[in-house]
């Protein structure tokens, strides 16, 4: 049988994320890199030059040469390119969060439905290993408590820690508690920027779960970890280590003796080459996402809800 195209690929926005993604697309062969995009003109000639491609400062000029695209600009930006790509018939892999409001999200989730293309949102946690094995183990969680927590970086403050950050930890909540949110209760304080850059969120949902999720770019140290509190089961996972620690209640007449704990096993893995595989597959057998745009839609409200409280 004949080995498929490798499938035209561009990348928009070229700093730290966009690099990353060029990176992957390259060494991808199911993927053929054939420009990126910055309106830093310097910028995007070194990532031209890194990757061996043509470099330009318009992301139109890349209209009528890609078949999908990634984009990873400016969170203001992402409506406004991500609709261009989409109206012109173009796939889309779009950085997290999907856009900077919730009009916007809904509007590019509608026209991709409506050109029936694959619109994707880079909630990259989702391709975490570990990650991934907690659907075997999560059933219908009572409580979760996250925290991310990172020292100060300049990248990604043109929004607040909750799109910045939290975002990551809502998405991968909202993916496994299958319920409605019916309540939120959030505060956050303002240390560096003109915007929230500690916060906490109380999130309850129609089953009765609660989620309190705290998020903060002014840390000393990073961590990254978050709990599962469910009947007779204690999970916790720690997403930079890759690893999960399982706990279950298997024979209550015993107490304590009862409690049996395991490590949840998960094999290493690269989340942002699993992530751009993924698309690529979708791109090229039009299925849906992993993370689709209603995903990365639903993430937005969560946070944008949490944001409107701070």
């Amino acid at each position: 049988m004949r080995e498929p195209e490798p499938i035209a690929v561009g990348v928009v926005g070229v700093g730290h994320a966009g690099n990353l993604h060029a990176g992957k697309y390259a060494a991808s062969p199911a993927a053929r890199l054939v420009a990126v995009a910055d309106i830093d003109e310097g910028r995007a000639r070194e990532a031209g030059a890194r990757y061996q491609v043509p470099a330009v400062t318009d992301y139109r000029d890349l209209l009528d040469r890609v078949r999908c695209v990634s984009i990873a600009v400016p969170t203001q930006q992402h409506y406004r390119v991500a609709r261009d790509f989409l109206a012109a018939g173009i796939d889309v892999l779009v950085e997290k969060p999907i856009t900077s409001t919730v009009p916007d999200g809904r509007k590019l989730v509608e026209l991709a439905r409506r050109n029936a293309r694959i619109l994707q949102v880079g909630h990259l946690e989702r391709f975490n290993p570990v990650v991934r094995e907690l659907g075997k183990v999560i059933a219908a969680p009572k409580f979760v408590e996250c925290h991310r927590l990172a020292p100060f970086m300049e990248r990604g403050t043109d929004v607040d820690v909750v799109l910045d950050l939290m975002i990551h930890d809502i998405d991968v909540i909202s993916s496994l508690v299958h319920a409605p949110v019916t309540d939120i209760d959030a505060t956050g304080v303002a240390v560096l920027t003109d915007k929230p850059d500690i916060a906490n969120a109380r999130i309850r949902f129609d089953d009765g779960c609660v989620a309190n999720v705290t998020a903060s770019r002014v840390s000393m140290k990073r961590e990254r970890k978050i709990r599962f509190f469910q009947p007779d089961t204690y999970i916790s996972l720690d997403y930079d280590a890759k690893t999960a620690q399982v706990y279950r209640m298997e024979d209550r007449s015993r107490g304590w003796a009862g409690i049996q704990g395991q490590v949840l096993a998960a094999e290493d893995g690269d989340a942002l080459r699993d992530q751009i595989e993924s698309f690529l597959e979708s791109v090229a057998n039009r299925e849906s996402p992993v993370v689709s745009g209603e995903d990365g839609l639903h993430a937005l409200e969560i946070a944008s809800a949490i944001s409107e409280r701070l």
